[in-house]
């Protein structure tokens, strides 16, 4: 662990080895301490709170779902907060970031919010301040719950959610990790295409010929692979743009139905990402990560997290890895003919999570909602 880091934590209170009430900064992580106190009383001395949540009625617990970068918008936060803690998170937030991400989430501009540094914060906040409101209004989903999981940076929001590691270390973990990654944006020209195919079609083979094409034009060690498994016949490929414009180009050959260049700087999810593997690593070693409360399922594999050292593991190696987002919701929703379905909640901006697994689940999907981060009709204004 770099001094800086170490020093950074402990600045706000919550650096290796320290715990709640180490400092003034008291903010308790969203989520994860009303998870614990229902749990709680909802067990008795006798038993887990795992095992006590679980023989509920399966269409009684819930299943949250955090989303990931792409899902950033001009006004998230505006219809939260009114909610208990919310200008607390965002208040703190500010601290630890340098920069006011309240200000940034409701005016903007787009440009600056997209930005890789900035958008995975926004969202991570955004998503544990709609974790806020979601108690506020449905006490019972969070009591509830039974596992979650994170798109991409999302995984970091639902990790925080369980109680597996402090609001504030997550936070600066996030910022470390988007800030190295949007480094290691601009160094190659790079992007990420998003991949509608056809039950025949090979995605491997299209990334293979898109490689020795990039080769024939002097890139050196080209990269062109499958960074997002979303759901059946569609896929993320991220690499170097050269390989993606070549996709885009030939892509009847390769029997896509459709294809979309998405608003990202960089090919993320693969080893053009490396560079930021150490910042992350090394930020991961200071935060104090514990048992998540509830299930918590990886992007790398789509199982479960079994103990903290996974879970630092994982989340370094996540950076370079492909999203498994398919196998994860069949991993989530796999269950006996008949059996009910959870109730999901998607929280964060926008329904990109929902729209995936209605493609994925069908029946999963019918108890599927979101909780709106950006203003309603008919709200008052909720600016600062």
């Amino acid at each position: 662990m770099s001094v800086r880091v170490a020093r950074a934590l402990r600045g706000w209170g919550w650096g290796a080895g320290c715990r709640r009430g180490a400092s003034d900064f008291r903010l308790p992580p969203p989520g994860a301490v009303d998870v614990a106190e229902l749990l709680r009383d909802a067990t008795t001395a006798e038993e887990g709170p795992r095992e006590a949540v679980a023989r509920r009625p399966p269409d009684q617990c819930s299943v949250l779902l955090f989303p990931g970068q792409g899902s950033q918008v001009v006004g998230m936060g505006r219809g939260l907060l009114r909610y208990p803690r919310v200008r607390e998170l965002y208040a703190a937030a500010s601290r630890v970031l340098g920069y006011d991400l309240l200000e940034l989430s409701l005016h903007g501009p787009q440009e600056a919010l997209d930005r890789t540094a900035h958008c995975q914060p926004a969202i991570f906040v955004a998503s544990l301040a709609a974790v806020e409101k979601l108690h506020h209004l449905q006490p019972a989903v969070i009591e509830n719950c039974v596992a979650a999981a994170g798109f991409s940076v999302g995984e970091f929001a639902a990790l925080v959610f369980a109680g597996a590691m402090e609001f504030s270390e997550g936070l600066f973990a996030v910022k470390v990790r988007a800030e190295a990654m949007q480094e290691a944006s601009e160094a190659v020209p790079s992007g990420m295409l998003s991949v509608l195919g056809r039950p025949q079609t090979k995605f491997s083979f299209a990334c293979l010929e898109a490689r020795e094409h990039c080769k024939t034009l002097g890139i050196q060690s080209p990269v062109c692979e499958v960074a997002n498994y979303l759901f059946p016949d569609c896929r993320v490929i991220s690499g170097h743009l050269e390989a993606l414009q070549f996709l885009q180009k030939n892509s009847s050959r390769y029997h896509f139905r459709r294809t979309k260049m998405l608003p990202v700087s960089g090919a993320f999810h693969t080893r053009l990402m490396e560079p930021a593997l150490e910042p992350l690593a090394q930020v991961l070693k200071a935060v104090d990560v514990r048992k998540p409360l509830v299930s918590v399922h990886s992007n790398v594999d789509g199982n479960r997290y079994l103990h903290p050292r996974h879970i630092q593991k994982l989340l370094a190696q996540q950076v370079v890895s492909p999203v498994k987002w398919e196998q994860t919701m069949h991993a989530l929703y796999e269950r006996k003919r008949g059996t009910e379905f959870p109730q999901t909640f998607e929280v964060g901006p926008g329904k990109q999570l929902g729209a995936i697994l209605k493609s994925c689940n069908l029946q999963a999907w019918k108890s599927y909602s979101n909780v709106e981060v950006l203003a309603q009709d008919g709200d008052p204004d909720q600016d600062p």
